[in-house]
């Protein structure tokens, strides 16, 4: 079981976008997150008229690795590790480490 997700929110605590928050927008690898609004770069793209593309420079989020995340937690309102737990009924659940929150319901 992953410890970060797709959909969740999470905060950037190391690197040049460090405080930043933003959403997962998907996982590149297993040890690559894509987060909304962070690493942003600049790219500069090749004009492709059969596919209809403009060439130009864009703006284009790069992954980040998942070391450097960590979920936010709307209870603190903070950065917040995060743990596996094993529930009564066997299933499997992700926890806030700081107030044994569960994440998954």
């Amino acid at each position: 079981m992953k410890r970060i997700r797709k959909g969740d929110d999470v905060i950037v605590v190391a690197g040049r976008d460090m405080g930043k928050r933003g959403t997962v927008l998907r996982i590149v690898d297993s040890e690559h997150v894509l987060v909304e609004g962070a690493n942003k770069v600049k790219k500069h793209r090749r004009p492709n008229p059969m596919k209809g593309i403009t060439g130009g420079i864009v703006d284009k989020e790069m992954p980040l690795h998942v070391s450097n995340v960590a979920l936010y937690n709307p209870g603190t309102k903070q950065a917040d590790r995060v743990g596996i737990r094993v529930l009564e009924d066997g299933r499997r659940v992700r926890y806030f480490k700081s107030n044994g929150e569960v994440i998954d319901a």
